[in-house]
């Protein structure tokens, strides 16, 4: 598994995970267990510093 997340994709992908999941558990947006889910997946990508939807694109944030 080769890292592909760069530093800056990184710190966005925690701050959107954590703020997604927050919004989801508070139920302030429809779907909130979606939302929650989806926010979980992002924020971690942004931990791991691997993001699977970027190896089938050939997509690297990392220099």
């Amino acid at each position: 598994m080769q890292e592909n997340v760069g530093s800056f994709d990184k710190v966005i992908r925690i701050i959107a995970g954590i703020v997604l999941i927050d919004l989801g558990i508070l139920k302030l947006l429809p779907y909130g267990t979606v939302i929650a889910i989806f926010g979980a997946f992002i924020l971690l990508t942004g931990i791991m510093v691997f993001c699977m939807l970027y190896v089938p694109l050939g997509i690297s944030t990392r220099k």
